[in-house]
Order: structure tokens, then sequence, then C-alpha cells
């Protein structure tokens, strides 16, 4: 606080208004001290001066010794306590000098000035170190803010970069099951699968470790990745997809895509008599909608907890946005947000 740029300037400002506060109150006239004014001001502006430099100075001698101190305010009390000495030894200096020396007073007429100065001297000298307590603490706060601040965001992220790692397993899990059924089912078509495939998990090595990722490169990745399905279920699967392409630029969760119709398609039946349907769409609310047709499984296979809690829990790590998600009568629908990249 004593180093502040402006610290000449609030000196000058605190003595004009102490020397014009004299001056209203007739101080000098009831107490019968004889001086100019300019003296008078003069002399204020040098304790003032006075006061502030040798706390400037003294602050870094006592610094090496107060930031050993396991008590920040027994350092404080120590810094004001040897600023309150030289504050009257300084103004008894300047008191002496202008009264004596300067003005040839008495040291019997100088009493009562030297009174009167100490008595502004202690109060100047205690309101500059109030404001260094003030400025101190803040400070202090400000650093322990950031250091919480710092370790909320890497307590945050090891937890995201957790919930992210369980997606590579999860996803080559599931499609290397698809893969031996569609392998039973048709040799021939095994290959375009594992060609397909491997677009599809190229973008997942690519991008599992990033937050974030624009709309338009989640939707080519999840085009080979409906190819995939729509070999294993055939004419059972539909799914429709309707962007805006003013929205397209938008962040998402990565593979959030995939994991939605992963989901529907894990707890639904799926049949050429019964398909299921699966919307892929933005609306006005600058959200993405993926929703589909329920026909519940009786029987749902052994789920990995993964899914559907994986990309509410990314969400809320990365961006504190809600997913919103809604079961309906016959209507299954989950609204991500979209992520503006500003």
């Amino acid at each position: 606080m004593f180093r502040h740029r402006f610290r000449y300037l609030f000196v000058f400002l605190l003595s004009l208004y102490t020397y014009l506060s004299t001056e209203l109150c007739r101080v000098y006239y009831y107490f019968r001290i004889n001086i100019e004014w300019y003296l008078a001001f003069a002399t204020i502006l040098t304790i003032t001066f006075a006061i502030w430099e040798s706390n400037r100075i003294t602050e870094p001698v006592l610094k090496s010794y107060i930031s050993h101190l396991t008590d920040t305010l027994r350092g404080l009390v120590i810094f004001f306590i040897v600023g309150s000495v030289l504050t009257t030894l300084l103004t008894t200096g300047i008191v002496l000098l202008v009264g004596m020396g300067i003005k040839n007073h008495s040291l019997e007429d100088t009493i009562e000035p030297l009174k009167l100065n100490l008595i502004y001297a202690w109060l100047a000298n205690l309101l500059f170190h109030l404001v260094n307590v003030i400025v101190f603490y803040i400070n202090e706060y400000k650093i322990k803010m950031e250091e919480a601040n710092n370790l909320r965001q890497m307590s945050v992220q090891a937890e995201l970069q957790v919930v992210k790692n369980q997606l590579n397993p999860h996803f080559l899990f599931n499609n290397l099951n698809v893969l031996s059924s569609l392998i039973l089912q048709n040799n021939n078509e095994a290959n375009r699968f594992i060609e397909e495939f491997s677009k599809v998990y190229r973008y997942i090595l690519n991008y599992h470790d990033k937050e974030l990722v624009e709309l338009d490169k989640e939707l080519h990745f999840i085009d080979p990745y409906i190819f995939l399905l729509q070999k294993r279920f055939s004419e059972g699967l539909h799914v429709e997809i309707l962007i805006n392409d003013q929205q397209r630029n938008a962040l998402i969760v990565p593979a959030s895509l995939q994991l939605l119709i992963e989901n529907a398609i894990k707890h639904n039946i799926i049949s050429r008599q019964k398909p299921l349907f699966i919307s892929v769409h933005t609306n006005g609310n600058n959200t993405l909608v993926v929703s589909n047709n329920l026909q519940p499984k009786k029987s749902i296979e052994t789920s990995t907890g993964i899914g559907l809690q994986n990309i509410i829990k990314r969400y809320k790590l990365v961006s504190n946005k809600e997913v919103i998600v809604q079961n309906n009568t016959g209507q299954f629908s989950v609204a991500l947000p979209l992520i503006n990249k500003n």
C-alpha cells in the first residue's frame, strides 16, 4: 500500500484537507499559535510526507521478519508500533525545527503546537496502517480465492478426465459385439463394417480428450456410426437428422450423439415389425434434441452405467449447463445445450 503510484497525491490532499479543517475550526486562534498560513500548511505537509515515507522505507526492512511470523496480525501490529515510534520522533523534530528554528519560539511556546501536531500525526499514522491492513487482507483474500479456484479447476479436470476415459473401452466393447454378430450374419459386409468402424473409432481417439467439439464434426462422425447400426438392425432402425446450418458451428460434448443413440437402442425393442425411430434435430432454444419412440424391452441388457449419465456429468463439468431429459407417453427425448464458441 505504501508504494502506491498515487501516494504523493494522497499525501498532498490529506495535508490540504487537514490544514483547511484547522482553519475552519480556528485552531490557531483558540490555541494562540502564531504562525503564517503557508508555514502551517508546509508543516502539516512535511509531517504527513515524513510519516508516509518512514513507513514505506521501514516496510521492506520488517517484511523479512514479518513474513516469518506465524501470526500475520501480530506482524502488522509490530509494523504499526514501529511506525508510531518513527512518527513521534519525526513529528517532534519537524515541529521543534519550525517553532524554535524558523520562528524563534521558546520551548514553552512550542509545546502546544507539538501536542496538536502529535495528535494529528498519530491519527494519520493510524489511518495509513488501517488502510494498509485492509489492502493486505484484500490481497490475501484474492490469493486464497485464486488458489481455491485453481484447486477446484484441477479437481474438475481430473474428474472430467476419469469420465472421458470410460468412453473408449465402452465404445469398443459395444461395437465389437456388433461386429461379431454381423460376421455371423454376413461375412461380405464385415470388411465394410470394419472400415466404417475404424472411422468412428479414429474420431473417438482424436476427440475423446477434448472437452467440447463442433457439432458439424460430431455429425460427420455419426454418419459412419449410423451405418454400423443399420447393418445390424436393417429396417428395424430409422435415424433422421435435421440440423439447422446456422447451428452447426456450436459446440457439444464429443461422442454425445453416439451415446444417446446407443442408449435408445439398448433400452428399446428393435425389429422390422416394431421399428425404432430416432430423430436428431435442433430447435429455437439453441438445443440439440435426440428423441425416440418408446417400446421398452422387458429385460434390458447389462448396463455399464455410462451412457446418459456420462453426458449429463460431462456437461455439468465443462459448462454447468443442464441436460434436459423428458420421458413422456410414447416418447423419450434428451435436449443437449448447444454451447456458443464465445
